[in-house]
């Protein structure tokens, strides 16, 4: 069995010349024992996704057995981008059930992946939701069509809670002036992660994903 990944940067695999930002799925092969195939693209959404003409060659090589993990909705929420928004109640879902078809046209297994949580607190510390409906709108399309569901945004969001604004810091794209070529001028990315925040978050995915994908 092989598992494919489609999702946007906070997934995708980095070259080292990005170094020190690593994606979740480009660790994930190493919790789960199986093959893995990242096709996770930077600043895409479900619908720029396909439109890009990405999601063919996946749907070309996946077979009957195998994994499609598909995660967006970090730039589905980009109003001021027709090319990459989607409306949580309509359009999100209608492109996220044609990976679902095409997965299941193949005989492979899909399992929808809410999006990771951002690093953003509030004043007392708590986590604020970023993805507005785009969640719940993924859940209930998983519900709908009977397809196994990892709620990322829940268990991400626990554990940032969990970690505190201080503790959460080593998970993201926080690095000081002068240590990355990349960053000549240092990052706080609050959105990406450092290898240490993407095999945390894997392990997440990791955690629910060997048991879904056995129920596909």
């Amino acid at each position: 069995m092989t598992v494919y990944i489609v999702g946007d940067s906070t997934a995708a695999t980095y070259t080292a010349e990005a170094a020190p930002q690593t994606g979740w799925g480009q660790v994930l092969a190493e919790l789960i024992g199986t093959d893995v195939v990242n096709a996770a693209t930077p600043g895409t959404s479900s619908k720029s996704f396909i439109e890009l003409g990405l999601l063919d060659p996946i749907l070309d090589r996946i077979t009957a057995g195998d994994c499609l993990v598909v995660s967006f909705g970090h730039n589905d929420a980009k109003a001021d981008d027709p090319a990459r928004y989607t409306e949580p109640a309509t359009t999100y879902p209608e492109h996220l059930s044609r990976y679902v078809d095409g997965a299941r046209a193949r005989g492979a297994g899909p399992v929808l992946v809410t999006p990771v949580e951002r690093r953003h607190f509030d004043s007392s510390g708590v986590i604020v939701p970023s993805h507005g409906k785009y969640p719940a709108a993924m859940a209930e399309l998983a519900t709908g069509l009977g397809v196994p569901l990892i709620d990322l945004t829940a268990a991400s969001t626990r554990l940032w809670n969990a970690e505190g604004p201080a503790g959460t810091k080593k998970y993201f794209l926080h690095v000081p002036a002068g240590r990355y070529p990349k960053y000549p001028d240092g990052i706080e990315d609050d959105t990406h992660f450092l290898d240490y925040g993407a095999r945390a978050v894997a392990r997440l995915v990791a955690s629910s994903l060997n048991s879904q994908v056995r129920r596909t």
